[in-house]
Parts: C-alpha cells; structure tokens; sequence
C-alpha cells in the first residue's frame, strides 16, 4: 500500500520539535503502515471538507512526544493520529464536520483543542470520542463534547 495522493510520509513525520532537537523522528515499519492508514483516511476527510487540510503533528517517537509534553499512550507515538487543521475553516468547524462525515468509516477520538487546531486519533477499535482541550488554572483539561 501506498500513502495517498495528499499525504506523504515525510509531511505525516516531520517534527519541528525533532529538528531543532536533532531528533531521528523515524518510524519503524509498523508504524509507517499506521502512517499509510492515517494518510488515507485523512484524504477521506480532505474530500469531505474539499481543501487542503495542513498537518501540523503526526508521527512522534517516544523522545520527541515526551520532549512537546505528550500523553505517554499518546496515538501519535503509534502512526495513529495527526494534528490538523484548515485554510478558511475554523478549527471547531472542521472537528465537527470530521465527526459526522467520517463517523462510518471510524475514528479513536475528534479533540478540538485549544481553539487552535484538531487531533485526529485512530485505533483498531474506535471509541468515536470527541473532546475538547482547554487550558484551566493552568493545566490541560479535556471535556466531552466538541465546543
């Protein structure tokens, strides 16, 4: 299998993070299949929201992920969730919209977070979970629901 037309491996493992760190942010085979899976099901989404759709995070090794301050079972670490967002589009309206057009195809969590962008997790048994991340009293804290 192949990445699709709209998602490489270099754009799904590129981590600023990494190069400023001098990081190897090289995921092993396995992980690249997760990447080829994610690619594809994001070009799904870009058909459903008809523009180019701009990732910010992909892939993390451990280093990288606990470096930016990530989950330790974070799904980025597995090839299985990418951080994206939109030219034109509000980050809450592409969380919502990814929700409903690809809820038949799956997906692990929709986290609108921050305001600023949408984590897209994937996973062999989806929770279709959708949250909202918020900085309160200084501590990240995520809440149900897409707001």
């Amino acid at each position: 299998m192949i990445f699709a037309p709209h998602f490489s491996y270099e754009e799904l493992t590129f981590s600023e993070y990494a190069a400023r760190h001098g990081i190897d942010n090289t995921p092993p085979p396995d992980i690249t299949e997760n990447l080829i899976k994610l690619s594809w099901w994001l070009e799904e989404l870009r058909e459903h929201v008809g523009s180019p759709i701009k990732v910010s995070s992909g892939y993390r090794c451990a280093r990288v992920n606990m470096g930016i301050g990530g989950s330790t079972s974070s799904a980025h670490m597995k090839g299985l969730a990418a951080d994206i967002s939109c030219s034109g589009m509000k980050p809450l309206a592409l969380a919502v919209l990814a929700s409903e057009t690809m809820f038949e195809i799956g997906y692990d969590q929709i986290i609108h977070e921050f305001g600023q962008w949408v984590h897209c997790g994937l996973s062999p048994v989806p929770r279709l979970e959708l949250l909202t991340a918020a900085i309160v009293g200084g501590k990240t804290v995520y809440t149900k629901g897409l707001k």
